[in-house]
């Protein structure tokens, strides 16, 4: 079916909403948005598309609301939304039409369901409230932000403010896709590099990219930092335990920390050294030699603390 009409509800808008319209205007371009609860508009037809509103989910039919009773849930109970609802029955063609590799469009419908839209999904039932200072920063509350003031007397303003926080809801979704896009395509360079590393501690890349999903999957635990050309120079970077959080497989040496160019020589012994940062996560190099001199090192230093850590125990 190709609609001549994206139906939701009027007034307030939600992220359900808008990032399920997100997804349907980029399929069907030339369909018009109508935001209204009028009967003749949240009735099926086959004109339509209608989501958040109509109290009815039928796929068959076009119609996508989650407010009634019985709604849908996901096969492990967790509720959906208008917009888990879109995603579940349009977010591969979404995928395809901008332009990922069909090999890759399973995989992305999945992570992103889980990383994005179940969490959006999940704030809207009221399943999950963010607490704590970032809570009004995630994005459903900052979506909710662009909506009128409560004394706003222009009949229109809702349907303006709908359409302006659409395409800020547009900008957040294609970035995170191409982000996540990016980091499958990251995948089989990194590959390509653990296999040249072998049992080497230190991963060489062609450039800087996402590399710690690539070197979980590989089960390349040995892996301490990577080093990759820059603009201008080249990098030592460490790589993180967990996806969350700071800590390090191994910091870059106690005596680097803070230091820069001659200072920094002085202490490692390497031409070229040029930074390290305080929180010994990140270095810099004027060449790749230099680099991979200091990586080496950081290696040296990091198991020569393991050893006397363990021997100690």
């Amino acid at each position: 079916m190709i609609p001549d009409f994206l139906v939701t509800h009027s007034g307030g808008f939600h992220a359900d909403e808008l990032l399920s319209s997100v997804i349907l205007t980029r399929l069907f371009p030339q369909a018009r948005i109508v935001r209204s609860r009028a009967p003749e508009w949240i009735t099926p037809g086959e004109d339509r598309i209608i989501y958040d509103v109509g109290g009815a989910y039928n796929p068959a039919a076009g119609i996508f609301d989650h407010h009634q009773r019985g709604a849908p849930l996901r096969d492990d109970g967790q509720p959906y939304s208008s917009f888990g609802l879109i995603w579940k029955h349009y977010g591969r063609d979404y995928l395809a039409a901008s332009d990922l590799p069909e090999a890759h469009v399973e995989a992305m419908h999945g992570s992103f369901e889980a990383s994005f839209v179940l969490p959006v999904d999940l704030t809207d039932n009221g399943a999950l409230s963010p607490s704590g200072p970032l809570a009004g920063l995630t994005l459903p509350a900052l979506l909710e932000t662009l909506k009128p003031v409560f004394d706003e007397a222009d009949p229109e303003a809702d349907d303006r403010a709908f359409h302006a926080a659409l395409a800020i809801a547009r900008s957040f979704v294609e970035a995170r896709i191409a982000q996540s896009a990016a980091k499958l395509r990251a995948e089989a360079i990194v590959h390509r590099a653990i296999e040249a590393a072998g049992q080497g501690r230190v991963l060489e890349l062609p450039r800087g990219m996402p590399f710690r999903p690539a070197i979980v999957k590989a089960g390349a635990d040995h892996l301490l930092f990577v080093v990759h050309p820059r603009e201008k120079d080249w990098c030592v970077t460490g790589i993180r335990r967990a996806e969350e959080g700071f800590e390090l497989r191994a910091d870059l040496p106690a005596a680097w920390a803070g230091l820069t160019n001659g200072a920094l020589e002085a202490v490692c012994g390497i031409e070229g050294a040029s930074f390290c940062h305080n929180g010994r996560f990140i270095a810099a190099a004027r060449t790749r030699e230099a680099a991979l001199a200091m990586a080496e090192l950081a290696v040296k230093e990091a198991l020569s603390i393991g050893a006397q850590s363990n021997g100690g125990s």
